[in-house]
């Protein structure tokens, strides 16, 4: 059976024109702040020479991938929030789907990769350094990338040869598998269970990982000081409210049969751009470190406009205001956990 649809309409998140520019400039303003935030982030930690353990290189990539990931779907939802016609050809749509699942799939790897270094951070401090060195983290990000890539390379090829006989109606704001399999002139039963096996199972298995990673974590504290428990909670809790934020949709999206419910558009909103959005500000204000990391920069960086503005060089700046305390200070420890 051939295949007659060149391009999909998609509907969007209403169809009211009211709620239509209401979510325009919500969603416009979300998009900025997600930006503003993960770029910030990235700067923030390329630029702190304290910011350079593993936890931080993990986290730059996780904001790497956010942006990425919520500017496959982000800009064509505002577009189409102002456009009569919401279309994306049949080509445009397989891309997106594609680059969707590429960029969710990883940031669920990444997520569960920076479990791990919290786990051997907190759970084996004295080994932490060797085990988390900087081939091992290289390799760690490389593998995140791969898996993500094998499952969307799956979902996707899955997906194209598929007969879309008409209508071309997605009920939704971006192309996914579960909208397009209803428009499918086919049986799609056994589509659907690879379906649910590459992304509910995905998504299921790393999140009980996840979770046994926490609970293993949480019941070190006991043999921790006040101190050690404070900082080592401060940073497992920003963690897992991120886990919690993109995980518990997508396994409420991918671990059910090819069916869609009216309330998926707005599920997926979250782990598409609400978690991307607030990942900064969740890392930013539990996390001590971070946020004098940009303060430091940021100060230094207005005093040298403010300089040069001035007609004086940045370099009379006094660089002993900006270094952190920690370096002024030598103390025998082999790992530090943020």
């Amino acid at each position: 059976m051939g295949n007659n649809v060149t391009e999909f309409i998609l509907t969007s998140l209403s169809q009211n024109e009211e709620v239509q520019q209401l979510c325009f400039f919500l969603f416009l303003l979300f998009y900025i702040i997600l930006m503003t935030g993960n770029v910030l982030i990235i700067m923030t930690i390329l630029r702190s020479p304290n910011l350079n353990s593993p936890m931080y290189f993990f986290l730059s990539f996780l904001s790497f991938v956010d942006i990425c990931y919520s500017s496959v779907t982000a800009p064509k939802l505002i577009v189409d929030l102002q456009a009569k016609v919401k279309s994306i050809s049949f080509v445009g749509c397989m891309i997106q789907l594609f680059c969707v699942h590429l960029f969710g799939c990883t940031e669920i790897f990444i997520l569960t990769v920076m479990a791990y270094d919290r786990y051997v951070a907190i759970c084996k401090p004295l080994r932490y350094t060797t085990i988390m060195d900087w081939k091992v983290c290289s390799t760690l990000v490389a593998a995140c990338w791969l898996g993500g890539f094998l499952h969307s390379f799956i979902q996707t090829i899955l997906t194209v040869p598929l007969p879309f006989c008409g209508p071309n109606l997605i009920d939704h704001y971006f192309c996914d598998v579960h909208p397009l399999l209803k428009l499918v002139c086919a049986d799609t039963y056994v589509v659907g269970l690879i379906v649910v096996a590459n992304s509910g199972m995905i998504s299921l298995s790393c999140f009980v990982i996840l979770v046994a990673s926490y609970t293993v974590i949480l019941l070190s504290f006991k043999t921790r000081s006040a101190e050690g428990r404070r900082k080592a909670l401060s940073t497992c809790a920003s963690h897992i409210t991120v886990v919690i934020l993109f995980f518990v949709p997508c396994i409420f999206i991918y671990l059910r049969p090819s069916t869609t419910f009216t309330e998926d558009k707005m599920v997926a909103v979250f782990y598409t751009i609400i978690t991307p959005m607030l990942n900064p500000l969740i890392y930013t204000m539990r996390n001590t470190e971070v946020k004098n990391a940009m303060k430091r920069l940021w100060i230094k960086r207005l005093l040298d406009k403010n300089r040069k503005s001035l007609g004086v060089k940045p370099d009379g700046i006094d660089k002993a205001s900006i270094i952190p305390v920690s370096q002024h200070v030598v103390v025998n420890k082999s790992v530090n956990v943020p």
